[in-house]
């Protein structure tokens, strides 16, 4: 019986999960029937409730919840997936909202709309008195203390610090979601956008440091001094939802709740899709004894913010709380606490009435989030006997409302007036202001290293070629180095975008020039003085030189991926024959050396010597092989094959060891090409051989200076007959 039991309980588990409610429910109901233990029957019955509950009968559900409660009430584990259900409605009735209201939202269709996603489109509406631009992702606030992620956003310094603790991780960036590497301890103030910030903003940059003193003394326990921070700060900056919702904090450790209701519900409509305006909200209502709205707004917050660890708890508390069986004895230790319990008792008497369906328009509007009570959403829209009690209120009581709102209204306007006039905020960027220390031009390609300080991407790389350190503090940037993430820092991108166009678009203009001439392959092609390379052969480097490690880069850089490799020349520097070499890969290493893979490409005739930034460069011209036909294109078939079959005999008669070391550095030797005078160099073959024999680069010079492929065979075939008779001798 109990495999029987056992196996209908896991048919549905699985039709709950496949969206099937209707029949778990059904399965569960069943199965109540044959369970006499009070434990496995209350488990059964929130299993049954959570089906009716996500089948779309809510009404039922909560019936079956409140049965459950009545064994022993339900713990908050219990209660997860009902909660899950009721913020999910709310997101969804939001989000249904958002639809209806069209194009003309505005800040209805804002606190009606889904959680945005990452980028400048979310941020556009961060800071409610118009600071868009200089907004933290993670508070909707005014960036203080901005930190430059390794990928390229900026936050302020303790939401980062605050995330890290919470999270006991690195911080996923709320942007792109990259998973950064930095921990707390390299949290660095990006100087560039600290002052920049300071300057263009500087009463809300006040207000932060004033904010921040408050966060001091209230972490002293100096309450009202943090207090009078916070209303000093509120002055400054009327429209920061931060400040409203710490000094709800504030007043509620002050006893003072029904300040600090208010002030959460001046955070709330200044930014309804922040999640934790909700939390200082419902901490205050729990504070005034009224745990059904409280519990509203925790759900409104884990509609917004799912992972909402302390919406989650408090949601269960509260949810258990209320759900539970209803006493007439109140003990006298939990005296002052009676408003809940008489909450309770209300919500207990709607749950025995007959339920109605679940009302859309309960959960849709920004309006009634704040005014309708869960109780009324969990009993259907039939107001009971409590909320129809608190609609009889006094005149004087209205008047005294009526009278507060408009006190705080004349309070928000007064605010609003002092901060537009007391600010000295610059609305044209000064080109000066985002200048780079290093090329002391506008900033192109702005990053941002560890130690807070910002560069052009280009000027950076150049001064760590020479010294792997900070240019300007002189920390050390080995790890920055090895990791090469070099993300642009995008709050300073898009400043320069939107408020000096025509400055970045000249500045673009000179780069776009720079780029044309470096990439340009004829004419001042960097040149590496070093060893022979020849076509196709793989040619290894080792860069250590500061001049060669930018000349690499620029290759990269201007996407050619080439540069030429010569030979060593006492009068003229370099010869004048050459091989231009392919970069396949670079590996680098923390202290800024790197390897290059390279393969050698076409051959060239330096025409012009000359030098650039420390590395030499040529103009050139390329070789290619004079190609023959008739009698001499079949003589040189024959002596192709007699060459061929002359150095495989060389190679195959070299010592096991010799051969294995050749292979793992060249590759093994090419077969015969089907086609002689396909390419502009001839057979590759002919280029191994030349790489692996053992000559000087002076004897090697010549073959790379032929443009006769018979010569070129002729003088192997040479070279392989004076190895042979050496090894006769």
């Amino acid at each position: 019986m109990g495999t029987e039991s056992d196996s209908m309980l896991l048919l549905a588990a699985e039709a709950f999960q496949s969206k099937n409610f209707d029949l778990a429910a059904d399965i569960y109901e069943c199965q109540l029937a044959g369970v006499g233990d009070p434990g496995s029957r209350q488990d059964l019955m929130v299993k049954r409730g959570d089906a009716l509950a996500f089948g779309g009968k809510f009404t039922e559900a909560l019936d079956v919840y409140r049965q459950a409660s009545e064994t022993e009430r339900l713990k908050p584990a219990q209660l997860a997936n009902l909660i899950a259900y009721l913020s999910g409605s709310i997101r969804r009735q939001n989000a249904g909202g958002s639809r209806r209201s069209g194009g003309g939202g505005g800040e209805e269709e804002a606190a009606a709309a889904p959680p945005a996603p990452p980028g400048r489109a979310a941020a556009a509406s961060a800071t409610g008195g118009g600071h868009a631009d200089f907004s933290c992702r993670i508070c909707l606030s005014f960036l203080f203390e901005p930190v430059t992620l390794p990928c390229g956003h900026s936050f302020c310094k303790k939401c980062l610090e605050r995330e890290t603790r919470m999270k006991e991780r690195p911080v996923v960036c709320k942007e792109c979601k990259d998973n950064s590497p930095a921990d707390e301890q390299s949290y660095r103030v990006n100087v560039m956008l600290s002052s920049l910030l300071a300057k263009w903003r500087p009463s809300l940059q006040q207000a932060g440091r004033l904010r921040r003193e408050g966060n001091g003394l209230y972490a002293d326990k100096k309450m009202e001094a943090a207090l009078e921070k916070y209303n000093q700060a509120i002055l400054i900056a009327p429209m920061d939802h931060i400040l409203f919702s710490n000094r709800s904090q504030i007043n509620s450790s002050l006893k003072h709740y029904e300040k600090a209701l208010r002030d959460a519900e001046t955070a709330c409509s200044l930014k309804p899709r922040w999640s934790k305006g909700r939390v200082r909200k419902a901490q205050a209502l729990v504070s005034l004894g009224r745990s059904e709205e409280a519990l509203r707004e925790y759900l409104e917050c884990l509609s917004i913010e799912p992972d909402c660890r302390l919406a989650k708890i408090e949601a269960h508390k509260l949810l258990s709380h209320l759900l539970a069986p209803v006493t007439d004895q109140v003990p006298e230790h939990i005296a002052d606490y009676s408003c809940i319990g008489s909450s309770r008792a209300h919500i207990k008497s709607s749950f025995s009435s007959p339920f109605q369906p679940l009302s859309p328009n309960l959960l849709s509007s920004e309006s009634r989030l704040t005014s309708t009570p869960p109780a009324l959403l969990m009993s259907g829209g039939r107001a009971p006997s409590f909320l129809l009690k608190r609609k009889r209120r006094s005149s004087e009581e209205k008047q005294e409302v009526e009278e507060r709102g408009l006190e705080r209204n004349d309070e928000h306007k007064r605010c609003r007036s002092e901060a537009v006039t007391g600010s000295s905020s610059c609305e044209v960027l000064d080109p000066s202001d985002v200048e780079c220390s290093l090329c002391m031009r506008l900033f192109y390609e702005p990053v941002t290293t560890p130690c807070g300080h910002t560069f052009c991407l280009q000027c950076l790389k150049r001064c760590l070629d020479h010294n792997p350190k900070c240019p300007l503090c002189k920390e050390e940037l080995s790890e920055y180095l090895i990791q090469r993430q070099y993300s642009k820092t995008v709050l300073m991108e898009n400043l320069i975008s939107k408020y000096l166009p025509s400055e970045l678009m000249e500045r673009q203009k000179i780069h776009q020039e720079e780029m044309a001439e470096l990439s340009n392959l004829n004419k001042n092609v960097p040149i590496f003085v070093c060893t022979m390379a020849f076509p196709t052969v793989p040619c290894p480097l080792h860069i250590f030189e500061p001049c060669y490690r930018l000349m690499i880069r620029r290759c990269m850089e201007t996407g050619t991926n080439c540069f030429g490799m010569c030979l060593a020349d006492n009068l003229k520097g370099f010869a004048d024959y050459g091989c231009l070499l392919e970069i396949r890969d670079v590996k680098f290493f923390s202290d800024g050396r790197s390897v290059a893979d390279t393969i050698g490409g076409r051959r060239f005739k330096v025409i012009q010597h000359s030098e650039r930034d420390g590395y030499n460069t040529a103009d050139i011209e390329y070789l290619e092989d004079v190609k023959v036909e008739g009698v001499a294109e079949r003589e040189l078939q024959s002596l192709h094959d007699a060459v061929y079959d002359q150095a495989l005999v060389w190679v195959n008669s070299l010592k096991a060891e010799q051969k294995e070391r050749i292979e793992g550095h060249f590759g093994p030797m090419p077969e015969k090409d089907p086609e002689l005078q396909v390419g502009p160099n001839g057979p590759s073959w002919c280029w191994w051989l030349l790489a692996v024999l053992p000559l000087e680069g002076r004897a090697q010079l010549p073959f790379l200076a032929l443009t006769s492929l018979k010569d070129r065979l002729s003088g192997i075939r040479k070279v392989l007959l004076f190895m042979a008779q050496s090894r006769h001798r």
